[in-house]
């Protein structure tokens, strides 16, 4: 009996193994035909829009404007724009002594880690035209990329530098030496960082060696407890 099994099944692993090298056969004898057409001097490869016809089904194109435009017009992107603008103006505005000024409209300004570029916005809408904002990922037309810690600029070529991201800064003394580096001694460096206690501060001031403290305040931003420190340039670029 099993040996009638063994020829019974001998022959169907017989028969499925001629079906499948004819399958083969056809295969390679008459290929199907696929998405992308002969190529020929009159006929070039064009790469499809979509998974088959190109031209039946085009995929639409969204320039850097419209993807901006879309971008820029959400409520998300407004409130954190405005949340910036009033970094900027109070900052104006509390300044205590009251005998410089830490922004003004020609104040040739730096934005270091400036993500997708709210605080560059920021300040365009409140009047300050000239700003230069970098991060390890451009953002175009808003941020350049650049890195923080050899930024590629001359020593004193900014009246005002601004980070709200020093709190994630890997080489913080490194960020600070480069940021305060740029800017002309009695311009400014504004700093927004998560709430600080005052032996903090002191902490972030000690990393200045070109500066003084202005003053340290504490604010909300974006429904977060930050706290703004504001650092004058007094001395000249150390070597």
């Amino acid at each position: 009996m099993e040996l009638h099994i063994q020829a019974f099944l001998n022959r169907i692993s017989l028969i499925v193994s001629t079906i499948a090298t004819v399958i083969l056969f056809s295969i390679l004898l008459h290929p199907p035909e696929t998405c992308i057409p002969h190529l020929s001097p009159h006929n070039p490869l064009k790469f499809p829009h979509s998974t088959c016809d190109s031209h039946h089904h085009p995929r639409p194109f969204s320039t850097l404007e419209k993807k901006n435009h879309r971008l820029w017009s959400t409520s998300a992107w407004l409130n954190k724009v405005k949340s910036f603008s009033r970094v900027f103006i109070d900052a104006q505005k509390n300044n205590p002594s009251h005998k410089f000024s830490i922004l003004s409209n020609s104040s040739k300004s730096l934005c270091l880690l400036a993500g997708a570029g709210q605080e560059v916005m920021a300040l365009q809408q409140i009047g300050v035209s000239d700003v230069t904002a970098i991060d390890l990922v451009d953002s175009p037309p808003l941020v350049s990329r650049a890195d923080p810690y050899y930024l590629p600029f001359f020593d004193d070529a900014f009246d005002f530098a601004f980070s709200a991201q020093f709190d994630v800064a890997l080489f913080p003394s490194r960020f600070i030496a480069e940021m305060e580096r740029t800017v002309r001694v009695e311009g400014f460096c504004l700093l927004l960082v998560e709430e600080c206690t005052d032996e903090e501060v002191r902490q972030i001031e000690r990393l200045f060696k070109r500066g003084e403290l202005v003053g340290a305040d504490n604010l909300t931003f974006s429904g977060s407890k930050m706290t703004r420190i504001v650092v004058r340039i007094i001395n000249s670029t150390i070597y």
